[in-house]
């Protein structure tokens, strides 16, 4: 199908801020998974799967117990997600994806990080629409086509199978995540997935001139530092 895809791995959070705001987003994507589908890793897919991402990312053992922990008890927060879309500088889409006990405060958040950037907010629909909700899983290798066959021979509905640098990336509809995942590890056993997520990947990029970058690198910086922000995508391509 043609589609490039550059995985990108934001690096390491290096002050105590920036820790703390990842600890924070996992801790309540934690408790949600937990509250929703009960607090037993092997019965919640959702919740294994989220607690393997948070070690990959160095999430402290006592942050995630703690979250399941609150998950267990009676009341605590009422988390729900939000979802926000505009237009950034350069003509660039972005998705806003968020968790909240506090719709007005989430939303008046992002709002000022679009106006302060001279972005602007777009109604429901009219961003997602030019993103695919896919399940990426990606390692190493240089073939395409075992790939493919395994994924086939196990009914996975594949999107599309890509081989770039030495890294074999698979796309699957969201739907297909665990079934995809499950479809690998049989195949390929001694495969170590470096990236496996459901995440929204664009249709087509749009090239950002070199006078917008500086003006979309604070955007996205605003609403990752925003206190209920999940995660930020966008179609953007920066210049190198």
């Amino acid at each position: 199908m043609g589609r490039a895809f550059e995985v990108r791995k934001a690096s390491m959070a290096k002050t105590a801020g920036q820790k703390a705001k990842v600890y924070s987003k996992y801790g309540k994507q934690l408790y949600v998974a937990a509250k929703n589908g009960g607090a037993d890793p092997v019965a919640n897919a959702t919740l294994k799967a989220l607690i393997d991402k948070a070690k990959r990312d160095q999430v402290p053992s006592h942050v995630i117990e703690k979250a399941i922990d609150k998950a267990k008890g009676l009341g605590g927060e009422d988390y729900s997600p939000a979802r926000y879309e505009g237009y950034g500088p350069g003509g660039s889409s972005v998705l806003v994806d968020c968790l909240t006990d506090n719709p007005n405060r989430t939303i008046t958040d992002v709002r000022n990080c679009f106006t302060k950037t001279g972005s602007k907010m777009g109604a429901p629909g009219s961003v997602a629409h030019g993103f695919d909700h896919l399940a990426v899983l990606s390692f190493a290798g240089d073939e395409v086509d075992p790939v493919l066959e395994a994924l086939l021979a196990a009914e996975v509905d594949v999107t599309d199978v890509e081989c770039e640098n030495g890294q074999v990336t698979v796309f699957a509809p969201a739907t297909e995540y665990y079934k995809a995942k499950q479809a690998i590890a049989e195949a390929f056993p001694e495969t170590e997935l470096q990236v496996e997520e459901i995440t929204f990947v664009p249709q087509n990029s749009v090239d950002v001139a070199a006078d917008d970058v500086p003006m979309f690198e604070k955007l996205i910086s605003m609403l990752n530092d925003c206190e209920d922000v999940q995660d930020v995508y966008h179609n953007a391509r920066l210049p190198s």
